[in-house]
């Protein structure tokens, strides 16, 4: 028989290894590369300057996670500030920003396993929706048993990262790390020992990385089934980004050394850069099994997170009759929202189907920075006593989100505004018939 309570049972352990499970995942091994074809090597500037950003937002999200243990995320606490059409608002470009997340994921997944034995060629998309219905069978099980599989794909994934690393320093080349920021151009110039790179380039690859980070916003999206979630939610928050500042920028500064950030840009398109990366400095045969290894269960880890976060932002929804309200279903036996995960799944698949990884995540670059802007705008609301840390950190995370989505190219804007339109409208429509906590 279906309840509608979450259980309790995630401490702060279980809460970091699920952000590192959604964080150390395209992140690294796609999105480094696709911000190193617009930064060059200013990318190691890219990856520290997104992981700032998203410590900011970060924090807010701790503070409102804290205050509001529920599931949802800025979903939810935009409604609890009084902000019911930004909150709407919210929950639309998660559900977009993380099912492209996931679609870009399930891609690069795919690529990774097939490239070994057959190569990518016109198979990439069928493998990814097998590999997608797996994932779902998994999340259908319950947090319990997700957390498990997490912990163990984190754990793999780490280290294969390290090998990377390693096997990298003796072979990293000085002259391929050194770049020239004096120059509004992404241009060389004549004669110059070093590429010039453009501001704009350099902020539009901290746009592209900064998605890699927004993996912590699991941990407050699942915050009703945190335990102790004013303690836990924003330690567990802290400890994740700090650590995936330091993976993201050893695995970028060991990329870029290794083959330049041109050649890096260019892997990255083909969905498994790291891999051929290794296999073109003749690394060792055992290194580049633990780096295929690293990349196919940080790709799971990512595809099985997002599954538990957009799943509990759909039933959020649901509860407040957004979504038709069989997706506030919850199954008593593994207090899981089935009904819900079942829908982000087919989002995920139709948005996995179009095949392009550069498309997917610059879609969800641009409407999960507005999404953290309505976070950080939501975390200024909160009175003085449920504030954990200063305004100006919410202030930051704000102006930082909306200033980077500014760099992403023209079209995602468009796609962004038509969601905003719509939503509103749809807020309009359906507010006498919204449900309320």
């Amino acid at each position: 028989m279906a309840n509608n309570s979450l259980r309790r049972e995630l401490r702060t352990l279980g809460a970091v290894m699920l952000g590192l499970g959604s964080m150390i995942g395209t992140g690294v091994f796609v999105s480094l590369g696709l911000a190193a074809g617009l930064a060059g090597p200013a990318v190691v500037l890219a990856v520290p300057l997104a992981g700032a950003l998203a410590l900011c937002n970060g924090l807010s999200s701790a503070q409102l996670a804290a205050r509001f243990p529920v599931a949802g995320g800025t979903y939810e606490y935009a409604h609890r500030v009084g902000w019911a059409p930004f909150g709407l608002l919210a929950g639309v470009m998660f559900l977009i920003a993380k099912s492209a997340s996931a679609a870009t994921a399930v891609l690069a997944l795919a690529a990774y396993l097939l490239e070994p034995f057959v190569g990518v060629g016109g198979l990439m998309i069928p493998a990814a929706l097998a590999l997608l219905v797996m994932l779902t069978v998994v999340v259908l099980e319950g947090l319990r048993r997700t957390n498990t599989v997490n912990t163990v794909i984190v754990a793999v994934t780490l280290l294969g990262l390290a090998v990377f690393v390693a096997v990298s320093l003796p072979r990293l080349e000085p002259d391929q790390l050194r770049f020239d920021l004096s120059r509004v151009s992404s241009d060389a110039a004549a004669g110059s020992p070093a590429p010039s790179i453009g501001w704009p380039d350099l902020l539009h690859a901290a746009a592209l990385a900064f998605v890699a980070y927004t993996g912590y916003g699991r941990i407050a999206t699942l915050g009703e089934e945190v335990s102790e979630p004013r303690r836990t939610i924003p330690r567990a928050i802290l400890l994740t980004v700090l650590l995936c500042i330091v993976v993201y920028a050893a695995v970028a500064l060991a990329a870029v050394g290794l083959a330049g950030p041109s050649r890096f840009a260019e892997l990255a398109r083909g969905g498994a850069p790291l891999q051929a990366l290794a296999e073109s400095a003749g690394f060792p045969r055992w290194s580049l099994w633990a780096i295929t290894a690293a990349a196919v269960t940080a790709m799971l880890g990512v595809v099985l997170n997002l599954l538990l976060g957009l799943s509990r932002v759909a039933l959020a929804m649901a509860r407040r009759r957004h979504l038709p309200h069989l997706f506030a279903r919850i199954d008593a036996k593994t207090a899981t929202p089935g009904p819900a995960v079942v829908l982000v799944a087919v989002v995920i698949a139709l948005l996995a189907i179009a095949g392009s990884i550069r498309a997917a995540w610059s879609l969800s670059a641009v409407t999960v920075l507005i999404y953290y802007a309505i976070t950080n705008a939501a975390a200024l609301r909160l009175p003085p006593d449920a504030r954990l840390y200063p305004r100006i950190i919410s202030w930051i995370g704000l102006i930082g989100c909306l200033g980077l989505a500014a760099f992403i190219e023209p079209i995602y804007w468009v796609a962004a505004a038509a969601l905003i339109a719509l939503t509103l409208v749809w807020h309009l429509a359906t507010r006498r018939h919204t449900a309320q906590p």
